[in-house]
Parts: structure tokens; sequence; C-alpha cells
């Protein structure tokens, strides 16, 4: 037996290597991974070495901290920081969804950065108190298909409403002292075929390079601009390479284009080679062992035969197949966004174990000191449940109730009670049963209690009136009972739910990503059989994503749609609030929702017999809305759309200069007053502003570029836009200074507009000064402002939405999003609002060039409170 045992890890790493089917990019020759027939543009090129963390800017102090604290260690001890052991004790990684979070998807439809802030903010505070150095989040999958299991982690389907949560939530929580971290790193699209613990098949996400860098790319620079201290490589492939053994992703982008400078670790498990990643730019290996259910799950790194890592990355250093300078890169990015959080600066210590809530273990050492790290918020939780309601249909202000006018209500559905095992009855959210606050997966965490709407309806009301009449039925299926209970009521309130999580966990049949597009639970004729008797039946959803309503949505009966999304442990209340008026509803949806299934422009890829099962995002940057502007396809719901209980009225659009000193989003700041014009239509308009700004020429660079300016001589162009069209001006702001093209990191190459696939020969990378990209992209070019009045009968908050046309130069769909702002105004007021414009946001990506160029010609700026509700529009020219 003893021989047996000090075999088996061997045995085990031999089998696990056996299991690959990958043949592996040689980073040294600079081959890239084969595509299949068929594939052949979709190749990842090598960009190599990794580039190695710089001191510069506020990142120099961390940085020189880091070099000086590595330069005391050996390699063994390095090692040890790069390879996880499930829970290490200098750095401690717990999942990022804490025990009071709204979820990401209900964080994006509030549209409002304050509370995205805040809740980042209250996460981080969560994380600290308990001693964890490392967050995992925020998460920025993108929704490309809509039943992708884990859409509702992140933050909708636009690159911009994406970035600018990603930038908020990275800046709240660090501001706690807690590392956040951007995922996943890239593509990861869907849960089917994704990857990870060394699984047979492992799909390949095909991107063309402008649909990475103006839409998958865009949210995990905002995060690195925003100072990110760590990134996460996901499961999957880019363009045929595993991500974390991508060197064009990790090396090339990442590192090297957005200037990165902390670290970057796998997701769990994801590794599927030791050599590669290392070389490729990887710094940490999480949690360290080859798969899970595969050999010891807990072990010393440095001695352990069952990681990919370990004491394989000693050997691999010590036989030349990895510089040791590598490593030393590693531990000093590791510990750069250490010091650059002031963790050694009386950080708390770790008080608990992620794997159980024992307070003692079997020797009889405290574990969990059950530290209460909620304060109060609670609070913010509850406000972003009732910020995040989306009302999506409300027929004669059925919607808010009145309880001094109702005599009796039914509520029905099991999404309105609770769960029947308790809120935490089922691992990892793995089910649905009662009511949905939170999706399934390793994204979640305990409810320290759970408010379902039941419950918090029932007290509202009888609180107000006693009397009130409250049947409810919980069982889906009992027509019968639910037809019965809704006949005699005044007011019926039917919940519905839609779920989906991670692809480890199966739930009725649903393997992680939906299905399909529909209700669980046949919603869809709970519906319709209430409605067929009580003539006042209002919907309240909770679904992770979109969802086809078309069966119901237009019944005289169905008087008003609420979808309340996925809100945490305050949901029942964040739901009464806005049923009863204590809040406006101003939610806005992040995705849109079809008419059909077959209106996307992707789905989950479900079934395939290749090795490397091939998605190729033919749509490119036509994700969502834009796709179905581009298509003239007539959504149920488009993105940004949503309802309020009073009315607003747009005027008075204005376009000036920015100012080149302005680097932050000045929406956060107090606007400056505007006045607007008379009338609701009035035209309003600039001073031609007359500047130049020249690009800087890289010599180094194989793809030439010319000084160009960025505007001359800026004139008016009328707006073919319709009769509301406000006509303006456009000017950039005075010595402005676009990016210079980044460096191609090979010589000789041809970029398609198509493709990023290169063979690539290396040469010494260049690395942008600045995290996020070169510091003008961030530079404000423009301010657009306009003034909204609420003409309702209540206060409310309206969420504005600028969009803009692109010159046809750009290649861009129809509108973009490119400004929002969430603005309380009472009733009778007027608000004076300021949406800046960035450099970045007014370009694109030149494929040939590599770089971000502004186009000549006329943009078109369309002001509206959806993508198709516009209230003004005017243009703007460059040129």
């Amino acid at each position: 037996m003893s021989g047996l045992s000090t075999w088996r890890p061997l045995i085990l790493l031999a089998v696990a290597l056996s299991l690959l089917k990958t043949t592996f990019a040689d980073v040294i020759t600079g081959v890239p991974d084969q595509a299949p027939p068929g594939f052949e543009e979709w190749e990842s090129p090598v960009v190599v070495p990794a580039a190695p963390t710089t001191p510069s800017g506020d990142w120099a102090s961390a940085v020189e901290k880091a070099r000086n604290f590595v330069s005391q260690l050996t390699l063994e001890e390095k090692v040890n920081l790069t390879t996880g052991t499930g829970v290490q004790d200098r750095f401690v990684f717990i999942l990022f969804h804490t025990l009071d979070s709204p979820t990401g998807i209900n964080t994006a439809a509030t549209w409002d950065k304050n509370l995205m802030y805040q809740r980042g903010q209250a996460m981080g505070n969560e994380h600290m108190t308990k001693g964890v150095n490392v967050a995992l989040g925020p998460m920025m999958n993108m929704g490309r298909a809509p039943a992708a299991g884990r859409n509702w982690e992140g933050f909708g389907a636009d690159p911009f409403l994406a970035g600018v949560a990603a930038a908020e939530t990275v800046q709240g929580m660090q501001s706690q002292r807690v590392i956040a971290t951007a995922k996943h790193l890239i593509g990861n699209e869907q849960e089917h075929f994704r990857g990870g613990s060394l699984a047979a098949q492992i799909y390949s996400s095909n991107i063309d390079d402008k649909t990475m860098h103006e839409f998958y790319l865009w949210p995990f620079a905002e995060s690195v601009h925003a100072g990110v201290g760590a990134v996460m490589c996901s499961y999957n492939k880019i363009n045929q390479t595993q991500a974390c053994q991508n060197s064009k992703v990790m090396n090339g982008l990442i590192k090297e284009e957005l200037g990165f400078r902390g670290f970057i670790m796998s997701d769990w498990a994801a590794m599927i080679n030791g050599v590669q990643p290392a070389l490729a730019g990887l710094d940490m290996n999480m949690p360290g062992f080859l798969a899970y259910g595969l050999g010891p799950q807990a072990f010393d790194p440095v001695t352990s035969n069952n990681s990919f890592w370990g004491a394989a990355l000693v050997e691999a250093v010590n036989n030349g197949s990895v510089p040791e300078s590598r490593v030393d890169d590693m531990v000093t990015r590791l510990m750069t966004s250490f010091f650059k959080m002031n963790q050694d600066q009386n950080y708390p210590a770790v008080n608990f174990d992620q794997l159980t809530q024992d307070t003692f273990n079997s020797q009889g050492v405290m574990i969990n000191e059950h530290v209460n790290a909620q304060g109060d918020h609670y609070k913010v939780i509850r406000e972003i449940g009732g910020a995040s309601a989306v009302l999506l249909k409300n027929v004669d202000n059925a919607l808010p109730l009145n309880v001094n006018k109702l005599k009796r209500i039914s509520i029905i559905g099991s999404d309105s009670g609770p769960n029947f095992e308790g809120a935490n009855g089922c691992t990892d959210r793995g089910c649905d049963q009662g009511h949905l606050a939170m999706g399934w997966g390793s994204g979640t965490a305990n409810f320290p209690y759970l408010v379902d709407p039941l419950s918090a309806i029932q007290t509202y009301i009888h609180s107000q009136d006693p009397t009130v009449v409250v049947d409810f039925l919980l069982d889906d299926f009992n027509y019968g009972q639910a037809q019965t209970i809704a006949a005699q009521a005044d007011t019926c309130l039917v919940f519905v739910n839609a779920d989906s999580g991670e692809g480890y966990i199966n739930v009725g049949g649903n393997q992680g990503d939906r299905n399909n597009l529909t209700t669980w639970n046949a919603g869809d004729v709970l519906i319709q059989m209430t409605a067929a008797v009580c003539e006042n039946t209002l919907v309240v959803s909770n679904f992770v994503g979109p969802v086809i309503l078309e069966s119901w949505i237009d019944n005289p009966n169905v008087t008003a749609v609420l979808h309340a999304g996925l809100s945490g442990q305050e949901s029942g209340n964040g739901i009464t609030d806005v049923l009863f008026g204590a809040v406006n509803p101003s939610g806005r949806l992040p995705y849109t929702i079809a008419k059909q299934a077959t209106d996307y422009p992707a789905d989950v890829l479900y079934t395939s017999s290749m090795d490397t099962p091939q998605i190729t995002y033919t749509e490119g940057v036509n994700v969502d809305y834009r796709f179905f502007d581009a298509n003239n396809i007539t959504p149920r719901f488009e993105f940004g759309f949503g309802l309020s209980y009073t009315k607003f009225a747009y005027n008075g659009l204005n376009i000036r200069p920015g100012s080149d000193n302005t680097k932050r989003d000045l929406a956060a700041s107090p606007s400056p007053a505007v006045t607007p014009s008379s009338g609701p239509e009035a035209v309003s308009s600039i001073l031609n502003h007359n500047a130049t700004s020249a690009f800087s020429a890289v010599a180094s660079s194989t793809l030439a570029s010319v000084s160009t300016p960025l505007v001359q001589n800026a004139t008016s162009v009328p707006a073919a836009s319709p009769a509301n069209a406000t006509t303006v001006s456009g000017a950039s702001p005075a010595n402005a200074t676009l990016p210079a093209p980044i460096p191609s990191t090979s010589s000789n190459v041809t970029i398609p507009n198509n493709s990023t696939n290169a063979t690539t020969t290396p040469v010494p990378a260049t690395v942008s000064s600045n995290p996020g990209g070169p510091a003008s992209l961030y530079d404000t070019a423009y301010f657009i402002t306009y003034a909204i009045t609420n003409t309702g009968g209540v206060d409310g908050n309206e969420v504005s939405q600028v969009y803009l046309g692109f010159p046809e130069e750009a290649n861009q769909p129809p509108k973009v999003l490119r400004g929002f702002d969430r603005t309380f105004i009472q009733q009778g007021h007027t608000a004076n609002i300021q949406i800046p414009l960035r450099n970045k946001d007014i370009s694109y990506w030149n494929v040939v060039e590599q770089r971000w160029v502004i186009p000549k010609g006329a943009f078109t700026v369309y002001v509206g409170s959806s993508s198709r509700n516009i209230h003004l529009t005017g243009t703007l020219v460059v040129s």
C-alpha cells in the first residue's frame, strides 16, 4: 500500500495528461494552436515575452515595495505564492457575491453609477471585515447568448454599460482595500463545453480583432483604467488557444496594450498545461490542483505533484523551461496589488473557513469566528431592489396599488413564497424552489435571510388595513385553485420566474445554460389561467434574463408587468416598495426582450462532437439591440426600456467642447447650470471651434501611421433626422491628443478586418504607461447637455441615455450607447443633465493601424429614455 501511495500522484498526473487532446502552441517558436478545417482564419497569435510590471504612475510605490519583497524570497517561496492550495494563509479567495449582494444584472438595471459604487463598497467592506484579500469580481460576461447560464452575474449586453458598472464596482470594492478581480477573460459566453477540470471538450470563441476591442475587451479596459488589482482568465479557448495560456490575450492585450499592473489568476482548475501559461502571462494557478476530484485537493504547493505548477514549476525553472525572472514577475504583480491596496497596513486577519461553518475543526481549533460583516448594507440592497425593478406594462395606472382601494387580493405562484427547504436549502442555490433572488453556481453565497414577496406584501397591507383579505397559492400547477381564488379577488398578483446558473449543476434538465427562453414551472399557463378570471392581473417576474412574453403580454386582463429580476435578500421588500408606490420605478432593461428567440443574433451551442467546438462570433459587434437595429427587427421591449409612474419631457440639447484636463467621468460631479432652450423641440447650437491635434508617430510599429489632425474647422451640418431633431454643431477640445498606435508585437503582420489570426515573430513588447491604454483615450472630448422636466404627478428618477451614430468609416451599428444618467426630479421641476464623451467614446478600433481612431464625418447624437424612444437628436461633425 505504501508503494502505491508513493506512486499514486504520478499515476494521476499521467492519467490527467493522457486526457488532453489539445495540440499546444509553442510560445518559443511562435506557432499558434491550429484550427480545424474550415476555421483556419481563427488562430490566436503568440505574443512573448510576458511584459514585466513597471513602476509608473500611482502604481510606482507599490511596484517598488513588491520588488523589494520578492528579492528576499527563495524560488520555493515564490512558487508557493503563485500556486493555490484551495485556501492560502496569506491570500484567501472566496466568491464575489457576498451574503447581501444584489446580482450584477439587477445592479446594471438601475443605470445608477452611485448605486453601482455603493454596492461595490458594501461588498468590499464585507470581504475586508472577514479578512479576505481578493474578491472574485466583478464579472463581465457580455450576454451574447440570452440563454447563457451566468448572464445574471454580469452587467448586461452592452459594453459601455458593463464598463461603467465594472469600473464603479472596482472602485467601490477597492475603496475598502480589497483587491477586485475582473473576470472572465474572455469570450466566456456559455456553459456548455466551457472546459475546466481537464474537460475533454473546450469550445473556442472565435472573435475578430474589431469585435474584441470594441465589445468584449471594453469593460476589461475600463476595469484596468479604474485600477483593478487582479484579472481572472476563463475556461474556454479564444481563437483555438485556451484563455489561461493565450499569450495574445494576457500578454498582448491585458499587460501590454492596457498596461495592467496587477496579476492574472486562472479560473478554478482552468489550466491545461504548466509551462505554456507561465510564458503566456499567467501569474497565479488557482486553486492549485489539476482538476476537481482528481488527486489531493489540498497540499503544500512546492512539494505537490497534483498541480501544473507547484513542484512542476520549480522543476520548469531549474531545467530552463521557464525563466526565474518570469516567476519573479508573477509574485511582483501579486504583491504589487497587495501593497497598492495597503493590505500591509493593519489589514484584518482571516477569521473564517470558506469550506465549513463549523466553529471548530476536528482537532478543536477554532476555524470560524462568525464575524458579522453585514453592517447596515441591507439598506443599499433594498434600494437597489427597488431601483432595478423595470415596469414593462401599466394600463390605466394599474400600479401603484392603493391599500385603501383593496378589498381582496390573491397572490399566486411559488415564486412569491419561501423555498420549502429554506432559503439556503439547495447547495449553491441549485434548484428553483420558492422565490428566486439569485441564480445558481459558484457566484452565489448563503442568504443571511431572504424576504419573500408574499410575506412582505402581507406585512405591508395589514400594517395599513388589517381587514384586507390576502389569499395565496404556492402550487404553480393547481390551476383550479388558482382560478378559484383569482375569481374572488379584485386584484391578482402572479409571480413567475426563470432560473439559470453554472454548468456544474443541472436544474430541471438545464445544464447551467437555459434550454429555452420560456418561464419556468409553466408560468405562462399560470398567468393565462389567472387572467381568464381576474380582470386586474398584475405579473411580477423574477427572470435571470430575457424571456419570451408573447403568449400573454397583450392580454387585456394583464394590466401591469413588473420585472423585478434577482435582487438578493431584500427582494420581497424591494418589490413591495414599487408595487405600493413607496418607490417610483426607474429601472431600465440592460438587454432586449424579443418577440421570438430566433430574433437574437446568437444562441447557446448545445451539442457538438468536436474536441474543440467552434463558436464563431459572426455577428461581430452587433449584439442585442445593435443587432435588432441593424436588421430592423422590432423587439417586444428594447434595451434601456422602462416605464415610470410619472412623465418626463426633454429639451435643450447642446454640445460643447470638453477639457483636456478632464480625466474622469464628469457626470459624477455637480453639473454646471444649463438653461434649456424654449420649447421641447428648440434648436440649439454652439460656436464653431477650430482645433488640431496630432498623433505621435511610432517608428517601431510595422503598422505605419501618419500624423493626422483630430478636428479641423468643425462646422454645423443639418441632421437628417425626425421633425423633433435638434441640429447642433460639434467641436473638439483644443490641443486634445489622441493615442499613438499600439506598436505591433510582431514584424510583417497583416491583420485582416475579420480576424485576429497571424503567425508572429516575437519582438520586445511595448507596454502602455497608463492603465487602460493611452491616457488621452480618457480625456473628455465633448459634453452633451440637455434638460428634463417632470411633467407628471409624482416625484421620480429618470434614466436618460445618450447614443451615438458614427460616420460610415467606422463601420458601427446604427447607434451605440455612450452615456447615461439616473436623475431624481421632483414633479414640476427641471433638471439639467451633462454627459461627457471621451475620445474613446467617439473612436473605433482600426484593425489595420492597430489603434483607436476618431472617424471624420457626421456623428448623430441621440438622447432618449431607451434605445428606441429617442426624444432629442443632433449632429456633431468631425472633419
